[in-house]
């Protein structure tokens, strides 16, 4: 898949191996995106009794023999933001969690979290790898999109998946509300 370029003059490229350097360098050596390295979906809790250099190399390991499994924004050289784009199938925790059960067999594509580095918040760096985000499982021949945003007007928490606000701007639709902070949220191809 090509680059895109943004109306913030930010490129979106999935993430090859030859992109962990500036992974790496986006999610920092503190934080929780730094012990989880998206690995929540996949194995669940069990993220955090492990060492997040063990996260760390399972998600390399991940990259480096699949197709890409996420797309990074770059403002130049630098990456800002991160998105986790895969086959809902690959994230299994996502079958485990009451609040985010399927809604049908859909084999849908899922975005499933997002980081963006500090100093490009609130600036639409979610926006513009959502977009991509759409245009990436469609050609990929996702028949939608899902998403796990946080509703804001429900929920006061941060939220590394998104908020539901900008999912409904972007076209995305409520399928389900299990939890009701915790809509999906869904872009049908």
């Amino acid at each position: 898949m090509p680059s895109k370029k943004s109306e913030l003059n930010l490129t979106v490229r999935p993430l090859t191996p030859d992109l962990l350097p500036a992974l790496t360098d986006l999610f920092g050596t503190q934080g929780p995106v730094a012990q989880c390295w998206c690995m929540y979906w996949r194995i669940g809790n069990d993220y955090r009794k492990r060492p997040a250099e063990a996260n760390k190399a399972d998600f390399y390991e991940l990259v480096k023999n699949n197709p890409p499994i996420g797309l990074l924004a770059f403002s130049g050289d630098l990456a800002v933001g991160w998105c986790q784009l895969t086959p809902r199938d690959a994230l299994p925790h996502l079958d485990k969690t009451w609040r985010l059960k399927r809604v049908d067999d859909k084999p849908v594509w899922s975005i499933s979290c997002f980081y963006i580095r500090k100093g490009w918040r609130k600036k639409g760096v979610t926006s513009v790898l959502i977009t991509a985000a759409l245009d990436a499982a469609r050609k990929a021949g996702a028949p939608a999109l899902e998403a796990y945003p946080l509703d804001a007007d429900l929920s006061p928490s941060a939220s590394g998946t998104g908020f539901a606000s900008t999912f409904e701007k972007l076209g995305f639709k409520v399928v389900a509300r299990h939890f009701p902070p915790r809509p999906i949220m869904r872009y049908e191809f």
